[in-house]
């Protein structure tokens, strides 16, 4: 308990899935939290069950990332965590995902990782430094060839979480920036995204998938991982991946012909 005593979080798409878990972790460990997410009444919600301040965003719109961060000044006077949360996939291969599913992932995920990290730096840096915690995916690390756009998204991220690491480190401004790479994870999206699958490709081959799956893990196994990164524990770790799958990275298979 208390691993998180005094200092001030934000968690975007927190309002259900691995944000809301995160949410839950963190104010239990004594953390002050901002909870964001698209979703007015979920976020609410949560927000009041858990005592947080609640801001409704969409992670992609620039300008309302200022506002978030001022917002989360004004109420608790430092910034010293940001969670890279938010996200949303669309089914897809390279050759039938749309335009607009490719412009919305690219959006949600790059552009809002991107626009938060630019805004929360220099919040964080004047709070004495801080962690800031990409949500990636496997999919950044591993060929998954039904969420291309999704995968194209997550990688960027990866190696942009990598860039705004060195920026931090050259400039010693205290802040820290790593990614957690979750798959196999039971969330609302992931059920979700299962229809999308059998309703885009079939049934059979969604089943495929699944044979070859390992127990789901639950998001607090995510949780856990963002927990180890936001506090001082992690003071000396920056610029890296941590991979949460239960071996589904290293898995061996092969490709049928």
């Amino acid at each position: 308990m208390n691993r998180l005593k005094g200092k001030v979080a934000i968690i975007t798409g927190a309002a259900r899935g691995l944000g809301e878990a995160d949410a839950r972790l963190f104010v239990a460990e004594g953390a002050l939290v901002t909870i964001t997410d698209i979703d007015q009444a979920l976020g609410s919600a949560l927000a009041a069950e858990l005592g947080c301040h609640f801001i409704q965003q969409d992670v992609s719109d620039e300008a309302r990332w200022s506002e978030v961060i001022e917002q989360t000044l004004e109420r608790f006077g430092r910034l010293d965590i940001l969670v890279n949360n938010a996200g949303m996939v669309k089914a897809g291969n390279p050759e039938n995902q749309t335009t607009e599913e490719y412009r919305l992932t690219m959006a949600v995920h790059a552009d809002g990782v991107f626009f938060g990290c630019r805004a929360g730096i220099p919040a964080m840096a004047a709070s004495g430094g801080g962690s800031i915690i990409n949500m990636c995916s496997l999919a950044a690390i591993q060929g998954e060839s039904y969420v291309a756009a999704y995968c194209m998204a997550k990688g960027g991220i990866d190696a942009y979480t990598r860039a705004v690491a060195v920026h931090c480190a050259q400039n010693k401004n205290g802040v820290r920036c790593n990614s957690i790479h979750p798959s196999g994870i039971d969330t609302p999206m992931v059920a979700e995204f299962g229809d999308q699958m059998a309703n885009k490709y079939g049934e059979e081959v969604l089943a495929a998938m699944a044979a070859g799956a390992s127990a789901s893990g639950e998001p607090l196994d995510i949780a856990n991982a963002a927990l180890y990164l936001a506090s001082d524990e992690s003071k000396f770790v920056n610029g890296t991946r941590i991979v949460v799958d239960n071996s589904m990275s290293v898995t061996s298979g092969f490709v049928a012909g």
